[in-house]
């Protein structure tokens, strides 16, 4: 793993949050994106070298608005780059973590991402991320 890549925030309405995280981060919000796959909207600001993203549900019974019922708005995971995220998922799936997806898949900001239970990892979601190559 290289770096942490991202931070995701859960939260209830964007509209409200983006203004927000932008007086509180100094920044503007650089992107927002809808990851149908994922059934949310994404906000995401740049602090040096690590982003924050926003995740609002677009569906009332997607992941996000389940976790917001269950847990309030907050950290939703945290998400580390790396070079190789197909040789990242065996090393860790030896290493006895149960990966959420079996192969990467498309997720917001031209990644290809996998998500490890958070059973595995202390009660944290924990997200792999690879710059799709072009």
């Amino acid at each position: 793993m290289q770096k942490v890549e991202h931070i995701g925030i859960a939260v209830k309405d964007l509209a409200q949050s983006i203004p927000l995280f932008e007086k509180l981060l100094n920044t503007t919000c650089y992107k927002t994106e809808v990851v149908t796959s994922e059934q949310v909207t994404t906000a995401f600001f740049r602090q040096g070298e690590t982003k924050i993203e926003l995740l609002e549900s677009i569906d009332p019974q997607g992941v996000i608005a389940r976790y917001i019922e269950k847990k309030g708005e907050g950290i939703h995971h945290i998400a580390f780059a790396v070079d190789d995220i197909e040789a990242e998922m065996k090393r860790l799936q030896a290493e006895g973590f149960t990966l959420l997806n079996e192969t990467p898949k498309p997720g917001a900001d031209n990644k290809l991402v996998c998500f490890l239970h958070p059973k595995g990892t202390n009660s944290v979601l924990v997200e792999l991320c690879m710059e799709k190559k072009m």
